[in-house]
């Protein structure tokens, strides 16, 4: 069933692919959630293996992205999300329309801002490559959409950076270009130059902090 099923879970990992995260990686993961959609389903209901399987595979994958995220949201925040999320539901039902944040937060006991802020904490983030029109020739994706803020300030941050970077040493900066600019991850970096991913980390972690000193 697993053998039979890989196709499956590269499909599926596909649509995660604008997300930076390994290929590796995710297959992987999608493996994981392919081997519990086998575990937990049922042969004789009459229901195809993929119409179960592939929610399965994207649930696993989403949890993966979610728990690697650098944004980590504490536990309380999710909780509060949650028990809000539930609470909003059941006023929906109930009143045949959606509850104002006052009215949920009226309920919980707690603060209209604690419940947009725990809200608003748990959403996915979007990426800057997720396409929001194409007309078949041209796509305008998320980022094409975000305004240019820039200003001297910035412009004199960024020239700060530069000169920062020039005083790194010649691995330093391989590493950092390669981390940063080229986007590899650190066991990437590892295996490119030669030295292990703790070695790399380490080097990474002492170039951001100079040039966080001198900027």
């Amino acid at each position: 069933m697993i053998q039979g099923n890989l196709r499956l879970v590269l499909s599926v990992i596909q649509r995660f692919s604008n997300r930076g995260e390994n290929p590796d990686d995710l297959f992987q993961v999608g493996v994981i959630g392919l081997i519990k959609a086998i575990d937990h389903f049922d042969p004789t209901l009459d229901v195809r293996f993929s119409t179960y399987g592939v929610p399965m595979i994207i649930g696993e994958v989403r949890r993966y992205l979610r728990d690697n995220n650098s944004i980590r949201v504490s536990r309380s925040l999710r909780d509060i999300a949650y028990h809000a999320m539930q609470i909003k539901e059941k006023l929906t039902n109930e009143n045949n329309r959606e509850p104002t944040v006052e009215e949920i937060a009226k309920i919980m006991k707690i603060p209209k801002e604690n419940v947009v802020l725990a809200l608003e904490a748990i959403v996915e983030p979007v990426s800057l490559f997720e396409p929001v029109f194409s007309d078949g020739n041209d796509t305008i994706y998320v980022m094409d959409q975000i305004g240019d803020n820039n200003d001297d300030k910035n412009w004199l941050e960024e020239l700060s950076i530069k000169d920062a970077i020039k005083n790194l040493s010649q691995r330093e900066k391989n590493i950092i270009g390669l981390r940063f600019f080229q986007g590899k991850t650190q066991m990437e970096v590892a295996n490119e130059i030669g030295i292990s991913q703790a070695q790399v980390s380490r080097i990474e972690k002492g170039a951001l902090n100079k040039i966080k000193r001198e900027v």
